[in-house]
């Protein structure tokens, strides 16, 4: 049975929508999964896990939350190489810059991608929420 983690930041709840469709797939596929929050979550705990899912929404000009999760992220970065990992996220503005920034610097970081990003223009819609599942899934 895989460990995963699935830890996010949420400033409206569309990313914790997301983030609990993510966890609901990876549970169907039959894992161990967690729901944590950036806060929750730090690179220490990056060995206890299999695979993490990582979500956040875009801020300010297409960037990472600043305050709670690019700091924990940061930390978690060096223990990229070779992790089994997932992104996603929801975005008001722009065209998802952010996401494709940020799955460069994971691939840099040498992250082994479960499967492609999820995003999600506002709060998730049905399409959204299956393809959160299905990346969950994937996580497995």
């Amino acid at each position: 049975m895989s460990k995963v983690a699935v830890v996010y930041w949420s400033g409206t709840g569309n990313t914790e929508t997301m983030a609990n469709a993510v966890l609901e797939g990876a549970k169907k596929k039959g894992a161990e999964a967690v729901l944590l929050t950036a806060s929750e979550f730090d690179a220490s705990m990056m060995s206890e896990y299999d695979a993490v899912a990582f979500g956040c929404p875009s801020m300010g000009a297409e960037e990472l939350e600043e305050g709670e999760f690019a700091p924990m992220f940061d930390t978690c970065e060096s223990k990229l190489g070779g992790k089994k990992i997932a992104l996603f996220g929801s975005y008001g503005w722009g065209d998802g810059e952010w996401m494709r920034n940020w799955e460069e610097r994971c691939s840099n970081a040498g992250a082994a991608f479960a499967c492609d990003f999820v995003i999600c223009n506002g709060a998730p819609d049905e399409e959204g929420v299956s393809a959160c599942e299905a990346l969950g899934a994937d996580l497995c």
